[in-house]
């Protein structure tokens, strides 16, 4: 329909931009626009504080180097008004991509039960005729008490370990350049984790950026 997706299993995770419009002027809903500088400066939808995770990574994933950089993306969610009580919208320019999917995946690991993405982006937001805005509020700083869900997270060296079992499907959803190492986005090595199955992540959209109903 038009404001729900419930041919989605866990359909509650992705909101329409109607659903999302629904909750606006909410103080107890964070809107996340997790877009490059240079798309917020066109627009934002009302509300939302700027959060580019891109901007912090990681190149190792041993337990106190991950430990230290989850603590950092800790503090730079509730920075933002994230608090564990409060619902969380996360969207990006076009698609229900890449850059919302970081952002919910860090706040899955966190604990946080009440996360969703805005299905297709702001691009589709603006599709549905709603308005957006040049002017941003500086967010009200949260407590955010992390519980972090080890089960969710898997490092290097764990899933080397894992290499080879039979009861382990390594899922490989980048482009087909990256998984057969035409495109080594400036490493070193290129290709994919032995064993990796390709199911490239944009498959799953639909023309408009939104995730596919079938």
């Amino acid at each position: 329909t038009m404001t729900t997706l419930e041919a989605f299993p866990n359909a509650d995770l992705l909101w329409s931009p109607h659903q999302l419009h629904e909750r606006l002027g909410d103080e107890n809903l964070v809107i996340l626009d997790t877009r490059a500088t240079h798309q917020v400066l066109r627009g934002i939808i009302p509300g939302a504080a700027h959060f580019d995770l891109y901007g912090v990574g990681l190149t190792r994933t041993s337990p106190e180097i991950f430990e230290q950089y989850t603590h950092l993306m800790r503090s730079q969610f509730a920075m933002r008004g994230v608090g564990m009580d409060r619902t969380v919208a996360v969207y990006e320019e076009r698609q229900t991509g890449i850059r919302a999917g970081r952002a919910f995946w860090w706040l899955e690991y966190f604990g946080h039960g009440d996360v969703h993405v805005l299905d297709g982006g702001i691009k589709a937001w603006r599709d549905a005729g709603f308005d957006t805005t040049l002017e941003m509020h500086g967010p009200k700083p949260r407590s955010l008490k992390i519980e972090p869900r080890a089960e969710i997270f898997v490092s290097a060296d764990d899933l080397h370990a894992l290499l080879g079992q039979d009861d382990v499907a390594i899922l490989d959803t980048r482009s087909a350049d990256e998984y057969f190492g035409r495109n080594t986005r400036g490493g070193p090595r290129g290709g994919t984790i032995p064993g990796g199955i390709h199911l490239e992540w944009e498959t799953y959209l639909d023309a408009q950026g939104r995730d596919r109903k079938s």
